[in-house]
């Protein structure tokens, strides 16, 4: 038998009971607003003292809510700032790099500037110099010896010159080009200068060993042994080299052998200074004078 077309499909009682008590919430809350509406006109104090009465229930569910929301914020910004420290932390390395970049540029500048100041002092004294140069290059890992100047003969430089600085004697001019010069070191195997000891004046040859030291060999024969410390400049003879230029002190003597290091080291000079070859017929007249220290 077919069941009653009358009969409701999907009946439930909880859901009648649902829509029962949404129908008396709304009808509530209308009354509701409706009240409010007529004590708010009919009475305004009245009105104002049920606003102070929700805003003092509800104050405390606003507390809460808004510190839930600032531990949640808090934890973001602690979050962002952690992922954020690494890009800081990079800016301040590169902000340290470059302050130390400017402290080396500024201690360089006043090495640059004292040297100037002494080479300076030196040009002044110097009345064959032909000109002041730059090194821009030396080499020490090779066996030979030799530096380049920022200066060749369109500024007078010629092979032979002799090179120095305010701590002594470098080298002398090997080979030239217009702007630029190649200097052999002191220290080189294929360099000779004649020296003398300061101390007494014995002469001596000052020969480079290649590996940045000098042996010196007393030019006459029975000459009493050199000592620890003793202090070589140049003597002029044969020319080239002026007359009392600093240029190595003994490090190591022996009885067979006495090592001396130069004076003037390229690495640690900037400048340079050329002079003319020395002529010691020309210098005949001239009294003679003491070393030209810095």
């Amino acid at each position: 038998m077919a069941p009653p077309s009358s009969r409701r499909r999907g009946y439930s009682r909880k859901a009648h009971y649902g829509l029962f008590l949404a129908y008396v919430l709304a009808i509530g809350g209308v009354l509701f607003a409706a009240l409010m509406l007529l004590l708010a006109t009919v009475s305004p104090s009245a009105f104002n003292g049920v606003k102070g009465t929700a805003l003092d229930a509800t104050a405390p569910v606003s507390a809460g809510g808004r510190s839930v929301v600032r531990v949640f914020a808090d934890a973001g910004s602690a979050i962002g700032n952690y992922f954020r420290a690494g890009s800081q932390n990079a800016g301040l390395k590169r902000e340290l790099a470059a302050a130390r970049q400017d402290a080396v540029k500024a201690a360089t500048l006043e090495l640059e500037n004292k040297e100037l100041k002494r080479l300076l002092n030196l040009s002044q004294q110097v009345s064959d110099r032909v000109t002041t140069a730059r090194i821009v290059g030396s080499t020490f890992q090779s066996s030979r010896r030799l530096a380049t100047i920022w200066a060749g003969s369109g500024a007078g430089v010629a092979v032979g010159q002799p090179v120095r600085s305010p701590a002594g004697l470098i080298g002398r001019v090997l080979e030239s080009g217009h702007f630029a010069a190649r200097v052999l070191l002191i220290t080189d195997g294929a360099s000779n200068v004649p020296v003398r000891l300061l101390r007494d004046g014995t002469p001596a040859l000052a020969t480079g060993r290649g590996d940045g030291t000098i042996d010196i060999k007393p030019q006459e024969v029975g000459a009493q042994r050199f000592r620890r410390g003793d202090l070589f400049v140049t003597s002029g003879t044969g020319g080239i080299f002026p007359p009392n230029i600093p240029v190595a002190v003994v490090v190591v003597a022996t009885r067979d052998d006495t090592i001396a290091t130069p004076l003037a080291d390229p690495a640690q000079t900037q400048f340079a200074i050329v002079e003319r070859m020395y002529q010691p017929e020309r210098e005949l007249s001239r009294p003679e004078a003491g070393p030209t220290m810095p």
